[in-house]
């Protein structure tokens, strides 16, 4: 798995020896940032934005993000059996200023009210057996941390059928292999 756009096109990522974590797979990732930079039902600047990676892994998603240019990026991650990657995986990147890691479980005692930022662009992919996820829509709602023209991207597996809060409207949905994703904004 590498790093697919941006300055550290390339760059290859480390990735879990064990099961429990599923990196983001090439193909998904291109397609995310295809539609990011694309979509005329948003506009989001990559650029200079702010991006949370929610339940984030070995950072595929944020890594790619900071190669296109974002401006910072918040890792949200628990596992210890992926901490060790996640943070390998960004020194090798020699950038130390435009991200930060959180060490916590986004289930048990995370408090979004710790977070001071405001981002543009929210990615939340959960286990896929995980079915809780709509807890985290609603407290990013109610702490108001993504901004107003930002974006919620939700990677979730083809074949759930996933009900999503009341406060989230879906504006695209796709999908690619085994994964779909969604795309949508606060109501």
């Amino acid at each position: 798995m590498r790093i697919i756009g941006g300055y550290f096109k390339g760059k290859k990522i480390l990735e879990p020896k064990d099961k429990e974590t599923r990196p983001l797979k090439d193909l998904t990732k291109e397609s995310i940032f295809n539609i990011i930079n694309h979509s005329n039902k948003f506009k989001i600047n990559l650029e200079n934005s702010t991006v949370l990676d929610l339940f984030s892994g070995v950072g595929s998603f944020g890594l790619e993000c900071l190669s296109r240019g974002s401006k910072h990026v918040t890792f949200v991650e628990n596992y210890i059996g992926v901490l060790p990657i996640l943070k390998r995986n960004l020194s090798n990147l020699k950038i130390t200023k435009k991200y930060e890691i959180i060490e916590q479980n986004l289930f048990v005692n995370f408090n979004f009210k710790t977070i001071t930022n405001k981002f543009d662009i929210i990615f939340l992919d959960p286990p896929y057996k995980e079915k809780k996820f709509n807890y985290i829509i609603d407290s990013i709602t109610e702490k108001k941390i993504l901004n107003k023209n930002g974006v919620i991207i939700i990677h979730r597996h083809k074949k759930d059928n996933d009900k999503f809060s009341d406060n989230l409207k879906i504006l695209e949905e796709k999908k690619y292999g085994i994964s779909k994703i969604f795309f949508g904004i606060l109501n």
